[in-house]
């Protein structure tokens, strides 16, 4: 299944109080994606801290987001786990509570085979109605989806794309060319955008677009239209500015990045610190250098 969504989907951030979840804040962020042209929102994906999240919390998160949208871009959640049968329960969840689309990310910690990956899949799939998104980020799970099995994975109805993080450009190529025409590949990492999409992705799932939206976006209508020196252009300006964004461990620095944008995005939940005094220097200039108008 190919064209649930093309162009760029924005990782969001979850901003926190001490008291749970800021929806406000939330809401203002919706807002500033979808008017800068963000083509679907990605929420409780990583950059959203999920594993630090209540149930509840995560119920309430979707609810909020699918009414505060309201259809006018995708709103896909992020689900997974290294439980299955944990995994098909938060699809089915995701799914009756209005998502128009899920990501689940590879099983973490277990490290199961490249069979258990496809067997993984294969039951979150049967399980809803509505379009998966494989993600692939094993500098955090510790798994590897690789292109053979993605290839398998293609084949399967409702398995709409992957989000390809591995970092590993040459596994990416052939991911691409396995599975072209028959399931969509995205980057799922900002400093991989344009090669990626070059080679035939059909968008971005991005960190950095928490900050730049527009930016992010315009890079993948520049390739699309195959305006290469725009979009040459863009990454060039993007590059210096995502390598700020993940100085420290996502989403410590964006979430920092928001902030000094004048949004109310709060701390990262422990085990994840605050940004340090160095990185946020460095993310400053690097902000203001794009010509962010920073509140620091």
């Amino acid at each position: 299944m190919t064209g649930f969504f093309r162009g760029s989907a924005t990782a969001m951030i979850t901003p926190f109080t001490e008291d749970g979840v800021d929806l406000d804040s939330l809401g203002e962020m919706i807002e500033y994606q979808i008017s800068a042209g963000t083509n679907a929102l990605v929420i409780l994906g990583t950059t959203g801290e999920p594993a630090t999240m209540s149930e509840t919390e995560r119920s309430e998160t979707i609810k909020y987001t699918v009414k505060k949208v309201r259809g006018r871009v995708k709103t896909i959640v992020g689900t997974g786990s290294n439980c299955t049968a944990r995994a098909v329960a938060s699809a089915r969840l995701a799914e009756e509570l209005g998502a128009d689309g899920l990501l689940a990310v590879t099983p973490y910690y277990n490290k199961c085979t490249q069979e258990g990956l496809f067997a993984y899949y294969r039951e979150i799939c049967a399980a809803v109605n509505i379009p998966v998104i494989a993600y692939n980020v094993p500098s955090r799970t510790g798994v590897d989806l690789l292109p053979a099995t993605a290839e398998k994975l293609a084949e399967i109805e409702n398995m709409t794309g992957i989000k390809e993080a591995s970092g590993d450009m040459v596994q990416i190529l052939d991911t691409l060319r396995r599975t072209r025409g028959k399931m969509d590949v995205y980057s799922g990492d900002d400093a991989l955008n344009l090669p990626v999409l070059c080679a035939g992705g059909a968008g971005v799932i991005s960190v950095l677009s928490n900050l730049v939206p527009r930016a992010v976006r315009e890079l993948t209508e520049a390739v699309r239209i195959c305006d290469l020196r725009e979009a040459t252009s863009l990454a060039d300006r993007l590059f210096p500015l995502a390598r700020a964004c993940f100085a420290e461990v996502n989403p410590i620095p964006v979430k920092e990045g928001m902030n000094l944008l004048g949004f109310r995005a709060g701390t990262p939940r422990p085990p994840l610190t605050p940004l340090g005094a160095e990185n946020r220097l460095r993310l400053i200039d690097e902000m203001r250098a794009f010509g962010l108008g920073v509140k620091a």
